[in-house]
């Protein structure tokens, strides 16, 4: 009798198993987070050296026009305008085109180019990005050295790249958008009597704007830290952008060209690793960004 009443009062396979697998999760989420706490910690210390070790004004970091590492001048500005400008345009042009596709995809042609179109698009989204530069290299930067003339290289030539690059991520997006929206909610406008673009335009794109919104977000996110395309045909000249055919250097592009250059410690090295700190935070500000409006679209 005392066997059976263990036998019973005992926990099940079950529980055990549910048991182990909370104590396998609680340990990946405190493994996860711990790499990610150290790796927060480890950038913010050596980011922030340059400022605390080596007494350099953090105005003049951020607002100065010189980075010339040999005279101890290190003015992030010319970078990180240029960084904000190679997203933004690259970011400006991609949406609409990303747009026009994901509505010609799954509104306007049939299901079979769906089933073929989706593949093609999901395999560019995972080409290495040394592939996108070697095109701009070897294709946009001779076209646009024969069209406008120059060297090729520049904010321009990176806003080609970078467009090419995010394209398929923010038209993948903004397909599972579009693909989200409730078939009801075509079906209700269709027999109220609106036309397919009267559709499309006031009913499909109003619910799904948090998603088109969450796809540029990330597009850009993508592009402003994007290292080796970019650094292969912006020309990496550590000026103010004055023209978009002039060469220029992003945060990445001199991070990527001068890391290997400097020795651990000195003040070269450190204002590199600011320069990662800049990064680091503006990635942080696009994550949130892309929670702000996931947020608001589920409201």
């Amino acid at each position: 009798m005392e066997d059976l009443r263990q036998r019973l009062t005992q926990p099940s396979a079950e529980s055990k198993q549910e048991v182990s697998g909370k104590i396998i999760s609680y340990l990946a989420i405190t493994l996860i987070g711990g790499l990610v706490a150290t790796i927060l910690i480890f950038l913010t210390l050596k980011g922030i050296a340059l400022f605390t070790g080596n007494h350099y004004s953090l105005w003049n970091f951020l607002t100065g026009i010189k980075w010339q590492p040999s005279h101890h001048l290190f003015g992030a500005l010319p970078m990180i305008a240029t960084s904000f400008s190679v997203t933004l345009l690259s970011g400006i042009v991609a949406l609409p085109l990303a747009l026009v596709v994901a509505i010609a995809i799954t509104e306007m042609l049939p299901s079979t180019a769906y089933k073929f179109l989706q593949p093609v698009i999901e395999l560019l989204v995972g080409i290495p990005s040394v592939v996108y530069g070697y095109v701009g290299l070897t294709i946009v930067v001779p076209f646009l050295r024969q069209s406008f003339g120059g060297t090729g290289f520049g904010i321009f030539a990176a806003t080609c790249v970078l467009f090419l690059m995010i394209l398929p991520t923010m038209t993948s997006m903004t397909i599972d958008s579009f693909k989200a929206v409730p078939q009801q909610y075509r079906n209700a406008s269709a027999g109220l009597g609106a036309t397919r673009w009267q559709t499309i335009s006031r009913v499909i794109i109003p619910s799904a704007k948090s998603g088109i919104l969450t796809a540029m977000v990330f597009g850009m996110a993508r592009a402003f830290g994007e290292a080796l395309a970019v650094q292969m045909v912006i020309g990496n000249t550590t000026v103010m952008p004055t023209g978009l055919m002039h060469s220029a250097a992003t945060l990445t592009s001199v991070l990527t060209t001068g890391i290997g250059n400097t020795v651990m410690g000195t003040i070269s090295n450190n204002a590199l690793w600011s320069l990662a700190l800049i990064l680091l935070v503006m990635s942080l500000a696009f994550n949130l960004l892309m929670r702000l409006v996931s947020r608001k679209g589920v409201k």
